[in-house]
């Protein structure tokens, strides 16, 4: 089994496992680096490819059975804390803390005149599994504070020594020319990266919204996400203490295809905070369980 695959399902449990959006970026690292080297200044590097839902600008497709105007705005009392960390570990079949993965909200600023959350997640490889494959990534998305739309989304990848850097401006107009070293990316209105699609989540009245549906971009390829509840008083237990839950099952969609060969599960705790305590995915090779060891 490669362990590309293996880190990636880990990794994409924390921050992506709500999305389908981190293991995505792990499975297809190369690709990803190879288009960066590859891509002529002038072509937007993460622009939907031809036949990809939604790749003519088109409103955002509905997201709630509650609004038929669209997807529910982000609730305006958002469980977000400035200085939040939260830990995880990653346990993949029977292979216990083959990584450690953190969650940060670094602050709330003006992003180039939006209001704008900064949001990071960083992967890292324990031992024995990092002498064999060593990874230390890093994740950063700016998103709308409103509706967690992604603003900029970086990608800063360092796995067995291979380094891949990218830093990609949303726009849904191509009408928002992206600075210097920055690439602008094409994506549909309301399209929001892993990060931001996790921290929305969080933030959707689950008792009154029986199911979200909005695209994600996760730095390579644009998807289309559709999250629903599953059950409202699950009871979960991980190293960071007991919870009753929120079960949030999460389809994922390519080319208006369902991804049939994998599932994704979000646990988020019913209290105020709603923090993500259990986080898994179940593909064809592997089971990763990614929980909560502490909240600071």
């Amino acid at each position: 089994m490669s362990y590309r695959v293996v880190i990636g399902v880990a990794a994409l449990a924390v921050i992506g496992c709500a999305v389908g959006g981190y293991y995505l970026v792990r499975q297809r690292s190369e690709a990803s680096a190879r288009a960066l080297a590859s891509a002529p200044d002038s072509e937007p590097l993460g622009a939907p490819a031809a036949g990809l839902p939604g790749a003519v600008s088109t409103s955002p497709p509905s997201t709630s059975t509650a609004d038929k105007n669209g997807e529910p705005a982000a609730d305006p009392g958002l469980p977000l804390r400035r200085g939040e960390v939260l830990e995880y570990t990653a346990n993949v079949s029977n292979l216990t803390n083959v990584a450690n993965l953190k969650l940060q909200v670094v602050e709330r600023k003006s992003f180039f005149g939006t209001n704008a959350w900064h949001l990071q997640a960083f992967a890292h490889t324990e031992n024995p599994l990092r002498m064999v494959f060593e990874l230390d990534d890093q994740f950063d998305s700016y998103s709308d504070a409103a509706t967690m739309t992604s603003l900029q989304y970086e990608l800063h990848l360092n796995e067995r020594g291979q380094k891949v850097d990218s830093v990609q401006r949303m726009t849904a107009t191509g009408r928002e020319p992206a600075p210097p070293d920055v690439s602008e990316t094409r994506v549909l209105p309301g399209t929001r990266d892993p990060l931001g699609m996790l921290e929305y989540l969080r933030n959707v009245d689950w008792t009154k919204t029986a199911e979200v549906r909005c695209p994600v971009y996760d730095g390579h390829k644009l998807y289309d996400v559709r999250a629903k509840l599953a059950s409202a008083g699950e009871a979960v237990t991980v190293p960071a203490g007991s919870y009753k839950t929120s079960k949030i099952e999460i389809r994922v969609f390519e080319n208006g295809q369902e991804m049939k060969d994998a599932h994704f599960t979000v646990y988020l705790a019913n209290t105020v905070a709603r923090t993500p305590i259990l986080l898994e995915a179940i593909m064809p090779f592997a089971t990763a369980r990614v929980e909560l060891q502490r909240a600071k």
